[in-house]
């Protein structure tokens, strides 16, 4: 249990996902939005960045820009050098090698920023009303294990650190046999994503998360929590987990009250430093959270990578 104000938890907050201005206008959207509210979050205690660009999250072609994200991510890195950032990748693409559909990401961790790593498949549409949305849909999000195989190694090569998510069961036992076998670069992180309003995974529940720990503890790997369509500090989750000695996530990309509340960022943000204090605990500024991960600052090069 914590109590020790010296404990330091890393913060990440996820600014916008697939959520569109019509579900919350304040959802920034443009590169210009997005380091706006990216260097606010980091200002008031998060760590962490994670963010979608506007292209299509559900797509059949498969390919996202890298340009996007240095235009959103060069003035968050002018004022904060140790912020840890990384992007999304597309879940629609059929029949797209992973190689092109991960390109972005190697690109930017070849810049030094963090890479993602979703080591599996999953249906991710279905909500608890019983609908789905259409782009949702038609065929699950996948990731075969030879592209898990290639994401972890490509990441290695690159000298990045891995955020590895978390949907089902069945991708935390991937996961941890890989790191068992020492093909999991170092830095990685764990990130345990609950899900309320859509129906997939583990609810938010004191047992879900003690499942998932059962799991994960012999590793050592740090984790975190975030709930996919509903709320982390509403549901309890965040104490929880962070009594347990995990890390949090909060966002736009994640929230859904069920009341069709339009929170800003920074107000989700501050909901889960108002549960660190509850907790004793504090949030990690980036430079301990890159401590805590074992990230080290990198030089960028001149030259393009492969």
């Amino acid at each position: 249990m914590l109590g020790d104000v010296d404990t330091a938890v890393i913060l990440e907050v996820a600014l916008n996902g697939t959520t569109t201005r019509e579900r919350n206008p304040r959802v920034p959207r443009t590169p210009a939005e997005v380091a706006e509210q990216a260097v606010d979050v980091l200002d008031a205690g998060a760590a962490i960045v994670h963010h979608h660009n506007d292209e299509p999250m559900f797509t059949t072609d498969g390919v996202h820009a890298v340009e996007p994200y240095l235009a959103a991510w060069d003035p968050v890195l002018a004022a904060h050098p140790d912020a840890l950032l990384y992007p999304t990748m597309a879940a629609g693409a059929r029949g797209i090698p992973v190689e092109r559909r991960w390109a972005h990401v190697a690109e930017l961790g070849r810049r030094g920023h963090m890479t993602l790593v979703d080591p599996g498949s999953v249906n991710v549409g279905l909500l608890d009303d019983g609908t789905c949305p259409g782009p949702a849909a038609p065929e699950p999000y996948q990731n075969s294990f030879a592209d898990t195989e290639y994401m972890f190694a490509r990441t290695a090569e690159l000298g990045a650190a891995p955020s590895i998510s978390i949907f089902e069961p069945g991708f935390l036992r991937t996961a941890l046999t890989l790191h068992r076998h020492g093909r999991v670069p170092p830095g990685a992180i764990v990130k345990l994503y609950f899900a309320d309003r859509l129906q997939f995974g583990l609810p938010p529940t004191p047992a879900a998360l003690e499942a998932y720990l059962e799991l994960l503890e012999p590793s050592g790997l740090p984790w975190s929590v975030a709930v996919l369509g509903g709320d982390v500090v509403g549901s309890g989750l965040a104490e929880l987990a962070v009594r347990r000695g995990g890390h949090l996530r909060v966002g736009l990309e994640d929230f859904d009250d069920g009341r069709g509340g339009t929170p800003s960022n920074r107000e989700l943000l501050d909901g889960a430093l108002r549960a660190l204090d509850r907790v004793g605990a504090r949030p990690a500024s980036p430079a301990d959270a890159r401590d805590i991960l074992g990230i080290t600052r990198r030089a960028v090069p001149d030259t393009p990578g492969n």
